[in-house]
C-alpha cells in the first residue's frame, strides 16, 4: 500500500485524543522446557499479558468523551485504536455496512492488536504514532518502534487513500491482466490497508512482513471493480525448522477455515512472489500471498482476509518470546546484516507495494520505506561454507519446502 504525506509526529505517551500502545511486562520462557512447551508457554504468556494490560490503555478522546454505556459498536471499536480513524467516525457509523468502512475498522484494529503485542514483547516501550494527511485525498497512521530493547525497527502502518491513479499505477495493473476503462486518462480509486515489517535485533528472531488491503476503482462507464490482496511471510537469518512449522501451521489453520485450497495455493504464490531473481533465492521461508482476489462474494473474501490478519500475532509473537533473549556471536550478527541486504534488494527492486507507493501522487516516502531495516550490509562475493548454519538457510532459500505436510 502507499503511505503518503504531511506527518504530525508525536510520542505515543503525549498523544491526546488517540490510543497509546499498552505498556506490558513479559518474560522469557524458562530454560529447559521442551520445544512444544516453550511455544505453548510463550503463547499463554502473551495472551495473559495482553489481557492483564487491557485496563491500562489510554483511550482515544472519543472514548473519554462518551461513557462506555452510551457508545455504539463503531465508537467502542475506535476507542481501542492507536489513533482515531482516517475517515470521520460519524461517516464510518453512517456507512457501517459499506466494505470500505468495514475494512478501515478492521485494519485499524489489526494495527492496534499488533502494536500491543510488540510492546508486550519489548517491555517498557512506546510507539511513535505519526498521523499524516495526503493532499490528494486520505491519509494514514504510521506506528514505529525503533532501536528498542528487542526490535531494531518495527513499523505498523495504516493508509486510507483516494483520488486518481497515476499512469504508472494504471500500467502496473494492466500488466497484471486488469481491464481498466479510463476517462481522459483518469481513473478514480480508493485503497486502504495495513502493512507491517518487523526487524528484530537478535539474529535468532526472524523478520516478519504482513500486508492486508482492499482496492476499489470506478471506470469511465461507472462500473466499479474491487479486489483484496495481502499475505504474511517470514524471513529468518538462521533456520529453526520448529519455528517455521509453527508459523506455516498457524497460517494454514487460518486459511482452512475458509477453504482447504487456500493455503497450498497462496503458499505457492508466496514462494514465487518473494523471489529475488538476480540472486536466485527467496527472500525468506515464505508464508501466504495473494492479490486481485475478486472471484468469490465480497463478504466471503473479507472474512478470509480478516482471519489472516488475526493470525499474525499467534504465528509470530511466540517465536519472538522464544528467542528474544538468545545469545549470539558477532559473526551471527554479521550474517544477519548481510541477509538484511537481500531484504532491501527485494523491496526496492521487486515489491509491488513499494512500486505502487512511489508511483502514486503525494506519496509519503518515510512510510513507504519504513519496511527497510535500520542497518544492513553488503560484502563483495560473500559465500558461506555449505556445511555451515549460514549455508543451511541458503539451501532452503534456493529450494522452498513444504512445511506442514
Amino acid at each position: 500500500m502507499s503511505f503518503l504525506r504531511q506527518p504530525v509526529l508525536r510520542s505515543c505517551r503525549a498523544l491526546r485524543g488517540q490510543l497509546c500502545v499498552r505498556t506490558l511486562h513479559g518474560s522469557a520462557a524458562p530454560a529447559g522446557r521442551s520445544r512444544a512447551s516453550v511455544f505453548a508457554a510463550a503463547g499463554a504468556a502473551l495472551v495473559a499479558g495482553l489481557t492483564a494490560g487491557y485496563s491500562h490503555l489510554q483511550r482515544a478522546e472519543l472514548a473519554a468523551r462518551i461513557p462506555p454505556a452510551q457508545r455504539d459498536e463503531v465508537e467502542e471499536r475506535c476507542a481501542e485504536f492507536m489513533a482515531l480513524p482516517i475517515t470521520p467516525v460519524q461517516e464510518l457509523r453512517d456507512h457501517r455496512d459499506d466494505m470500505k468502512s468495514r475494512m478501515e475498522l478492521m485494519i485499524m484494529g489489526t494495527q492496534a492488536e499488533v502494536c500491543r503485542a510488540l510492546a508486550e514483547a519489548d517491555g517498557n516501550s512506546s510507539f511513535t504514532v505519526d498521523r499524516w494527511q495526503r493532499a490528494e485525498g486520505g491519509g494514514g497512521i504510521s506506528c514505529v518502534l525503533q532501536d528498542s530493547k528487542v526490535f531494531e525497527k518495527a513499523g505498523v502502518n495504516v493508509s486510507v487513500v483516494h483520488g486518481y491513479l497515476s499512469e504508472e499505477s494504471i500500467r502496473q495493473m494492466k500488466s497484471r491482466g486488469k481491464s481498466l476503462k479510463t476517462k481522459d486518462g483518469k481513473l478514480p480509486f480508493c485503497a486502504m490497508g495495513v502493512s507491517s515489517v518487523i526487524h528484530p535485533k537478535n539474529p535468532h528472531v526472524p523478520t516478519i512482513h504482513f500486508n492486508y488491503r482492499y482496492f476499489e476503482i470506478e471506470e469511465a462507464d461507472g462500473n466499479k471493480q474491487w479486489w483484496f490482496g495481502g499475505g504474511t511471510d517470514l524471513t529468518p537469518t538462521y533456520l529453526n525448522p520448529e519455528d517455521v512449522i509453527h508459523f506455516h501451521q498457524t497460517l494454514k489453520e487460518a486459511c482452512d477455515k475458509h477453504s482447504p485450497t487456500f493455503y497450498p495455493k497462496y503458499k505457492k504464490w508466496c514462494d514465487n512472489y518473494f523471489f529475488i531473481n538476480h540472486r536466485g533465492e527467496s527472500r525468506g521461508v515464505g508464508g501466504i500471498f495473494f492479490d486481485d482476489l475478486d472471484s468469490a462474494p465480497k463478504e466471503e473474501l473479507f472474512e478470509f482476509v480478516q482471519s489472516c490478519a488475526k493470525a499474525v500475532v499467534p504465528c509470530y509473537l511466540p517465536i519472538v518470546e522464544k528467542h528474544k533473549n538468545d545469545s549470539f556471536t558477532p559473526e551471527e550478527k554479521l550474517w544477519q546484516q548481510l541477509r538484511r541486504g537481500r531484504y532491501v534488494e527485494f523491496n526496492l527492486v521487486y515489491d509491488r507495494g513499494t512500486k505502487f507507493g512511489l508511483a502514486t501522487p503525494g506519496s509519503r516516502i518515510e512510510s513507504i520505506l519504513m519496511s527497510l531495516p535500520l542497518t544492513a550490509r553488503w560484502e563483495y562475493n560473500h559465500v558461506p561454507a555449505e556445511d555451515s548454519k549460514e549455508g543451511e538457510i541458503l539451501k532452503v532459500l534456493r529450494e522452498p519446502r513444504d512445511w506442514v505436510h
